[in-house]
């Protein structure tokens, strides 16, 4: 690698950074050049505001020969150190500004996780543009519209496939000036078109000058990235994240979970989950380079089963997962449960028994786990995390919609407390946090230092709208000052249109979504989300409940079984999960698939479902909230099948256009 100059080297002197004044509003802005004020009245708030160029330049300065990423290649991992990542990051940005990358226009990138998507974005952000993560799943022309309204000058893709996309839109781009190919050989031939090794050799044509004057220029109150929300319909909005939405969201947070750095211990992360995510952003990008962590990429398989095996070679020491991974995580330790022996199944259902109660007590009371449990410890739990490849991590997370009870609980009497936390992409993915401190379950733990929360408009039973405050609130809606307006009040509270309660102790519950709410004909308001829960509880082979009854007379629900997923497309399969046909066996039905269940009628199954919808019903306060009708899909909700979103939220509106035919049949004996 090359040397850097004395003036690279040297941390900024902080009077050299520009004043920050907010320009227009306070808190906000719509505008892609816009500043804003900072939220630092907090004394955790007011720490020195940096820009992105900054965080990463003082990590390399500090832990410059420690490992920063790696990537598995055929003939073993490439490795990049960090003061190499930092000189990588600045070869792109050099390269960016030589294709024509305009100050306040965007670099897409679109592709699987690898080094070269983190570079291109940092790359981007350092030479004065927005990194702008496009889901590889993304149609062309939800792309266009991300394109056209980012000003997208640079488009950065992995594989001819999503090279194709571009090109069939790229005649409707009227700022687009090149595309960059990161992966494969190239098989198409473009006159703006460039390899990684072209693109970076471009950066030769650009001084180190010329780049520091384009850094020193950055505010960090001034936009560096845009997030694009998943909309169903139009062009999806673009939440504008400033330099220190991400910088100061990214310290706080590793400040709360206690994260170690180099030389007392190095973090090790395995990136998996899409970086279009903000989250998974966060925990990947933004969070490793804060700590000095080792950042290794999993294969672009990882979702249809060799995640496991990089996580055994890798052995992380922080993991996160989405839903469908934690469940697929249990499934796969219950199915090696299974194939045990009856007195090692025996060894675990103790050891199980009281990791759960060692556990809740801990919770509650802070207390010390018993004399056995270390012998627990060592029959059980150390063995079922090393299976996992799990047996170094000290953080689990969740990330997304939360896990149900049962999920939550089964780790837990592993001694693997999952933490669930709050965010969305307009509090730069993060609010609210479990800590090992802090940590009740089901619960999404307290706001992080220096930021705020508080519930409005209280319900009978305590549950409100909430709203948030702190640092890493995002900046705007870019170019919509009307949505951005009514997102931000002048005081710079952020409405979430999310539902849910603070107990006494701070910790926060999220009970649904403005938007989830289900009217009766009768007038009466119904948050579905806690009798779906419910009854998830109440039928554990069930894997989703959807209630709907929106201007019916009463509420019915739609009922999916857990089942297999095949592993190449991501479908569900017919064949139950063996968690599904264990408990079959225990009520004595040998149903082992969904058709089993549903065309055949399987009394013994639907029998349980009855008692357990009838269980459900009995625990709500109001007639209005039963679930009169109910029905079992002929297949599980998927993100192929457009059930569920990236991140395995559920999206009621596509459930209730795809079972259209299901919802009215509940009603069509009706007449209302």
């Amino acid at each position: 690698m090359g040397t850097m100059s004395s003036k690279k080297l040297t941390p900024k002197d902080k009077d050299h950074r520009p004043e920050i004044k907010a320009r227009g509003h306070r808190y906000w802005t719509s505008k892609r050049d816009g500043e804003v004020q900072l939220r630092q009245e907090d004394a955790f708030a007011s720490q020195p505001p940096v820009t992105v160029h900054d965080m990463v330049m003082n990590t390399a300065i500090r832990y410059a020969n420690y490992i920063a990423l790696g990537s598995k290649h055929r003939n073993g991992w490439h490795l990049l150190t960090y003061i190499e990542y930092y000189e990588e990051c600045r070869r792109a940005a050099k390269a960016f500004l030589k294709l024509g990358l305009q100050r306040f226009h965007s670099v897409g990138i679109m592709g699987l996780n690898s080094e070269e998507w983190v570079i291109a974005s940092i790359g981007a952000i350092m030479a004065g543009g927005f990194s702008v993560g496009i889901l590889s799943t993304n149609s062309p022309k939800t792309c266009q519209g991300i394109a056209e309204s980012s000003e997208m000058d640079i488009i950065v893709v992995d594989n001819d496939r999503q090279l194709q996309k571009i090109i069939q839109i790229q005649g409707y781009l009227k700022h687009l000036k090149a595309i960059v190919q990161y992966k494969e050989e190239i098989r198409t031939q473009l006159h703006n078109l460039y390899s990684w090794r072209g693109f970076l050799d471009l950066a030769d044509g650009v001084s180190e000058d010329t780049l520091d004057q384009v850094i020193d220029s950055q505010k960090p109150n001034q936009c560096c990235a845009l997030v694009y929300s998943m909309s169903l319909t139009g062009t999806p909005k673009a939440m504008m994240l400033s330099h220190d939405n991400i910088t100061w969201t990214t310290e706080i947070t590793a400040q709360s979970l206690s994260y170690k750095s180099p030389p007392e211990k190095q973090e090790v992360l395995v990136s998996y989950l899409p970086l279009s995510y903000l989250a998974a952003q966060l925990f990947d990008m933004w969070l490793s380079i804060s700590v000095a962590g080792a950042l290794y990429f999993a294969q672009p398989d990882a979702l249809r089963g060799s995640l496991i095996d990089t996580l055994r070679e890798v052995k992380p020491t922080i993991f996160y997962g989405v839903p469908w991974v934690w469940d697929r995580l249990l499934d796969t330790l219950k199915s090696s449960q299974l194939a045990s022996t009856p007195l090692r199944r025996r060894v675990d259902k103790w050891a199980m028994w009281l990791g759960l109660r060692a556990n809740r007590r801990r919770m509650l009371e802070q207390a010390h786990p018993p004399l056995c449990f270390s012998v627990a410890k060592k029959l059980t739990f150390n063995l079922a995390r090393r299976f996992l490849g799990l047996h170094r991590c000290r953080h689990y997370f969740n990330l997304g919609a939360g896990l149900p009870g049962a999920t939550l609980e089964y780790f837990l009497s592993l001694n693997m407390p999952i933490r669930e936390l709050y965010g969305l992409a307009e509090s730069t993915g993060i609010h609210t946090l479990s800590s090992q401190e802090d940590f009740r379950l089901l619960s999404c733990g307290k706001s992080l230092p220096g930021t705020r929360t508080r519930t409005q408009k209280e319900n009978e039973e305590g549950t409100g709208d909430i709203h948030i405050w702190g640092r890493n609130v995002f900046m705007g809606y870019l170019n919509d000052e009307e949505k951005t307006q009514e997102k931000i009040d002048v005081y710079g509270w952020m409405r979430t249109e999310d539902l849910g309660f603070l107990d006494n102790d701070e910790f926060l519950y999220v009970l649904g979504n403005e938007k989830d709410i289900i009217t009766l004909s009768s007038g009466e308001k119904i948050n579905p989300n806690p009798i779906e829960e419910r009854v998830k509880r109440c039928i554990p082979i069930v894997h989703y409940v959807v209630l709907v009854g929106q201007d019916a007379p009463y509420l019915c629900a739609l009922l999916t079984l857990k089942c297999q997923v095949n592993m190449d497309t991501g479908e569900p399969r017919n064949a139950l999960t063996s968690e599904a046909v264990a408990f079959c066996r225990q009520l004595k039905s040998q149903s082992t698939r969904l058709s089993d269940i549903v065309y055949d009628r399987d009394p013994v199954v639907m029998d349980f479902i009855s008692q357990g919808i009838d269980a459900a019903n009995a625990q709500v306060t109001s007639d209005s909230a039963k679930i009169v009708k109910w029905t079992i899909l002929e297949t599980d909700f998927s993100m192929v099948g457009g059930e569920l979103g990236p991140t395995t939220k559920l999206r009621r509106a596509n459930v209730a256009k795809i079972y259209q035919p299901e919802i009215e049949s509940f009603y069509e004996e009706d007449e209302y």
